[in-house]
């Protein structure tokens, strides 16, 4: 778990708002290895001193900063009311959210991925980032074997581990690395093989909505 340093006063924590910006600038940029401090201390407009007051190095920077980076993508791939209490529609919901939060996010996620085989400081933190997303798909899978629409005899949390995998590497294949395909297609196909993985069809939910 990152413990953050307490910060009492308002200037501070802009202070510290505003070298988490720069760091996450300077990641993007320049990439984990070559992203200096005195970069990041430039970008947000304070001295090595200020720095340090916040962050016990660039290591502990870029902890923050993907931690924030994946906590955006969670919340950006919550689907709350942008679909119907149909189950496979919130999948497919899902699906389409989580991409789009990629979209804006894969080279950071990438760097952590990177790092992480350097340093088990890293892994853990890649782990405990990703457990927001396994933890919130074992709950639904749960819930849709409780009403019957789901294959009772699956692992929620192995299955959420599977399938969110599945999820991401097709994200990583095609934004990362160019995979032709439009976006209505990827999302289509990732939520059929999602349902079908898991026993849910259309026609099951249907079934279930005329009880």
């Amino acid at each position: 778990m990152i413990v953050k340093s307490p910060v009492p006063t308002a200037k501070g924590r802009r202070t510290r708002a505003a070298l988490l910006q720069a760091g996450r600038e300077a990641f993007e940029e320049h990439g984990y290895d070559a992203a200096r401090i005195d970069d990041v201390c430039r970008r947000a407009q304070v001295s090595h001193g200020t720095f340090y007051t916040y962050f016990g190095s660039k290591e502990a920077l870029f902890g923050e900063v993907a931690e924030a980076v994946v906590g955006e993508m969670f919340a950006a791939s919550v689907v709350g009311s942008a679909a119907s209490g149909d189950p496979y529609a919130r999948i497919e919901a899902a699906n389409r959210l989580y991409l789009r939060a990629w979209a804006g996010n894969s080279r950071l996620v990438r760097m952590l991925e990177q790092a992480a085989t350097a340093d088990d400081r890293f892994g853990r933190l890649l782990l405990e980032l990703r457990e927001v997303f396994v933890r919130r798909g074992a709950e639904g899978l749960a819930r849709l074997q409780a009403q019957g629409l789901a294959d009772p005899e699956l692992d929620p949390r192995l299955t959420a581990i599977m399938l969110g995998g599945m999820v991401e590497q097709f994200a990583h294949v095609w934004l990362d690395l160019g995979e032709q395909a439009g976006e209505q297609a990827a999302v289509d196909h990732l939520t059929r093989l999602w349902a079908r993985a898991i026993g849910l069809t259309v026609a099951s939910t249907s079934a279930q909505e005329g009880v």
